[in-house]
């Protein structure tokens, strides 16, 4: 392998710990700001209350109407209630963020903060439901008896590998979509980024070898979202934390870890064995979903790795190693989870406009090419704008970015059969943006009204 040249403009290595005082910057502005706004988000009404008469109108007697409609048939549900934009945000608490299993309550703030992205971004209102279950079967048949109240479920930090069975019970056996974010909302977006970083490095999909670092839900997912967007599943390689997967390893069982079990014996067609160094050597693009660095990929293994090589250490708050770490070991392209070096592979590019997408046509379920159309519109976005190495994907500030992959999603669920409603792309498009743009209006218009308070100076 010929010697790598380090990236230009990489001579003034950025100071660590100014870097580090930035990354904690918001962790002490939410020590402030949780306890003095009480909560993230509340109901407001979205009808007119003119004086309390209105009350007649939508409680008793006049709602009695609406029930006997709905009594009738229950599809009424979706146009006479909010049902139609209603989406339960579940949760048991066990694997939440990077703080592991930290239970139901203390995973509140991340569903509140989840249901805001949800509204802001996607004008879908979610509510947070943190269960005091991790039973399986208790958290299945709890989402199946939510289903008249919600238009949607959002899966979230569940661990595995029980959070896989949830999934697949759950998109078999409801009515209405589920999904999980820490796994497809994910492998989206990481999907998009690797769409891109492979063109702008002059690689194909099918050719490029994938390493694998973590076998955690979103990386089993996504490397499933890869392989539909091209990627040769012989060319990825898995690694957990005790080694590459492959028919070797007699610890995986099927019966306990299917998903796992299925990549061992689908993936690394060369038969590597040993742990991350092999897996990364050669390699094109790495991406790794293990546990907060830095430290976790060293450079010798990036160095390593194939000219024009991309690497996605996308852990959190701090990546499993330094982007300019990276780029001095030989990495042409770096992508993080953060919001403050260049490439952000964050799920909130994901989840807020797929969920639009799919209750705007009443999918049935959202599948993975419903996933896959969003992560091509994703790189379609960020390739109209002008790829480079610094700039793969959109960033959540983009003026149609969310509408653009609502229309994409909901068109996908129109072609696939599994939509109640067929509208066409302007419609589409036309309603996606109107519904994102009142939910950005409104939280504009009360916070200029001050009924958001101003944060404490």
């Amino acid at each position: 392998m010929t010697a790598k040249k380090t990236s230009a403009g990489s001579a003034a290595t950025p100071n660590v710990e100014e870097l580090l005082r930035k990354a904690n910057a918001p962790v002490e502005e939410s020590k402030k700001l949780h306890p003095f706004y009480e909560g993230k988000v509340e109901i407001v009404s979205k009808v007119p209350i003119r004086s309390f008469d209105d009350f007649a109108i939508w409680y008793t007697p006049g709602v009695a109407q609406p029930c006997l409609q709905i009594a009738k048939d229950k599809e009424l549900a979706y146009t006479l209630t909010n049902k139609w934009n209603n989406v339960a945000i579940v949760t048991d608490g066990t694997r939440v963020l990077g703080l592991g299993d930290i239970g139901p309550e203390a995973g509140l703030p991340v569903m509140e903060g989840k249901s805001l992205l949800f509204k802001y971004l996607g004008g879908v209102d979610a509510y947070p439901l943190c269960l005091g279950t991790k039973d399986p079967e208790e958290i299945i048949e709890t989402v199946i008896r939510l289903q008249p109240s919600f238009g949607g479920v959002n899966l979230e930090d569940i661990a595995q590998p029980k959070c896989f069975e949830i999934l697949d019970r759950l998109r078999e056996e409801c009515e209405i979509p589920v999904w999980h974010d820490d796994q497809q909302g994910t492998a989206t977006i990481i999907t998009a980024g690797v769409i891109n970083a492979v063109k702008v490095v002059g690689k194909k999909l099918p050719q490029v070898k994938v390493a694998m670092v973590g076998a955690g839900a979103s990386n089993i997912r996504t490397s499933y979202i890869l392989q539909a967007a091209g990627v040769n599943p012989k060319n990825i390689v898995m690694c957990d934390s005790k080694g590459i997967l492959g028919p070797h390893r007699k610890d995986i069982l099927k019966e306990e870890f299917p998903d796992k079990w299925e990549m061992a014996h689908s993936t690394n067609a060369e038969g590597l064995t040993g742990g991350v160094p092999e897996a990364m050597k050669g390699a094109d693009v790495t991406i790794a979903a293990s546990r907060p660095g830095p430290g976790i990929l060293k450079k010798e293994w990036i160095t390593a790795m194939a000219d024009d090589s991309i690497v996605f250490p996308i852990a959190n708050p701090v990546p499993e190693i330094w982007p300019w770490e990276a780029k001095e070991a030989g990495a042409r392209i770096v992508a993080t989870g953060r919001s403050d070096f260049p490439n952000q592979v964050n799920n909130s590019l994901g989840f807020p406009a797929i969920f639009r997408g799919t209750l705007d046509v009443r999918a049935s379920t959202i599948t993975d090419e419903m996933c896959l159309e969003a992560a091509r519109e994703l790189a379609r976005v960020a390739e109209e704008d002008g790829l480079s190495e610094d700039h793969i994907v959109p960033t959540m500030d983009h003026a149609t970015v969310f509408p653009r992959e609502a229309t994409a999603v909901a068109l996908k669920a129109i072609e696939q059969g599994i939509a109640r409603v067929k509208r066409s792309r302007s419609e589409l498009l036309e309603r996606a943006t109107a519904i994102i743009g009142r939910a950005r209006g409104q939280a504009k218009h009360l916070m200029g009204t001050e009924f958001i308070r101003k944060p404490p100076a």
